[in-house]
């Protein structure tokens, strides 16, 4: 008796619920339970049109690119390259006939690169290496204006330049803060790559004060994987809010396209470096006369030294300001004016900021013991030295 009475219930339910499955697909407004369906927000897509749009939250940095996209440049820039010469304008057959007065022939050889318009007065903030060579430079803007461009200044030892157009009514960026900048940060990169037309990618900060690269001789990159292509050499890095926090300089690449290391050189130095290019000419730094290295396990035991961290000085300059200091090779320089350095990039960087004159307190360790002793800052000559003098 069970048995049937559980064979009846298990037919009513099923019979119960396939009835519901058809009511709910075909009149589910038969339900009484049936729960109540917002209408969707719709609105007008333009005065006019009939259709309509679907109001739908939209992740965008429209406003930090139209914000920043008007201060950004394309920079195209020419040489001329000597053609080859012919061996037949040496023939004394063709020479009887028509003479010495053979022109040279040239050729114009183009480049791109990218600016960004750092004021109203057209001063714009490009890298060294996109118009160090250049015999023309003209910058096309955002705008569709064109204009021929000078060099105002250049430093190598960043790869940093700025040269001047003259125009009016130029769009200006807007400077944020590379020292307040962290690594997860988005950032957009402008640019101009491979000659496309300005361009804008995204990415994040993946890392910050990149050194010992061997790309410049003062290096505090910014690493990002927004992409950064040929072209994009001396663009703008910039801010969510549209702020300029970088100089786009270089990339890792085997194939010489993006592979998501780009490096840009933060706006706390390229502006520093404008402001002396502007007001001088020329970047004017410290230099101590030091050839040096980092030191570290391998280093203290392949000279015979206290392994602490420092600069090992391994050649001194006769009469450079280290010279005359009394600080010889083998010494170890640990600190300037009581700032540790922790590697000879550190050192590079601090004398650098010195003016020439200024009086530093360095902190040695000369045979095993520590003194401390005062040199004078001299001038950093014009060109880096071989093996990274300081």
């Amino acid at each position: 008796m069970i048995k049937k009475l559980w064979l009846w219930f298990a037919q009513f339910t099923t019979l119960w619920v396939s009835a519901l499955l058809v009511v709910s697909t075909f009149k589910p407004e038969w339900l009484p339970f049936r729960a109540p369906q917002a209408p969707a927000e719709v609105s007008q897509a333009a005065p006019g049109r009939a259709e309509t749009v679907i109001k739908t939250p939209i992740a965008s940095y429209r406003v930090a690119a139209k914000k920043a996209m008007p201060a950004v440049v394309n920079i195209y820039t020419s040489k001329r390259a000597r053609v080859q010469r012919q061996p037949l304008l040496d023939d004394p057959l063709f020479q009887r006939f028509f003479g010495d007065q053979i022109p040279q022939q040239t050729q114009r050889v183009l480049s791109l690169g990218s600016g960004v318009i750092v004021n109203g007065e057209g001063y714009i903030l490009t890298n060294h290496h996109v118009v160090a060579a250049a015999d023309e430079i003209e910058v096309a803007l955002a705008d569709g204006r064109t204009a021929p461009a000078k060099i105002v200044g250049s430093d190598p030892e960043t790869d940093l330049a700025v040269i001047r157009i003259k125009l009016k009514n130029l769009p200006v960026i807007t400077f944020g803060d590379s020292d307040k900048v962290a690594v997860g940060d988005v950032v957009l990169a402008i640019g101009n790559p491979f000659g496309v037309g300005q361009t804008v990618t995204m990415g994040i900060i993946s890392a910050l004060g990149r050194s010992h690269l061997g790309i410049n001789t003062f290096e505090n990159f910014i690493q990002t994987d927004a992409p950064i292509n040929p072209g994009n050499s001396g663009g703008a890095l910039v801010d969510t809010a549209g702020n300029l926090v970088g100089i786009d300089s270089a990339i890792f690449s085997k194939s010489g396209g993006s592979l998501g290391i780009g490096f840009a050189i933060p706006e706390t130095l390229a502006k520093q470096v404008m402001e002396q290019i502007i007001k001088h000419g020329e970047v004017t730094r410290g230099w101590l006369g030091i050839s040096m290295r980092d030191m570290n396990p391998e280093t203290a035991q392949a000279f015979d030294l206290p392994n602490v961290p420092g600069t090992l000085v391994v050649g001194v300059l006769r009469d450079g300001p280290a010279d005359r200091a009394g600080i010889q090779p083998g010494d170890i320089l640990t600190a300037i004016n009581g700032k540790a350095l922790p590697d000879s990039s550190a050192l590079l960087t601090q004398i650098a900021q010195f003016a020439p004159g200024t009086q530093v307190l360095v902190s040695v360790i000369h045979n095993r013991s520590e003194r401390k002793i005062t040199a004078t800052i001299a001038k950093r000559p014009p060109l880096p030295r071989q093996g990274e003098a300081e």
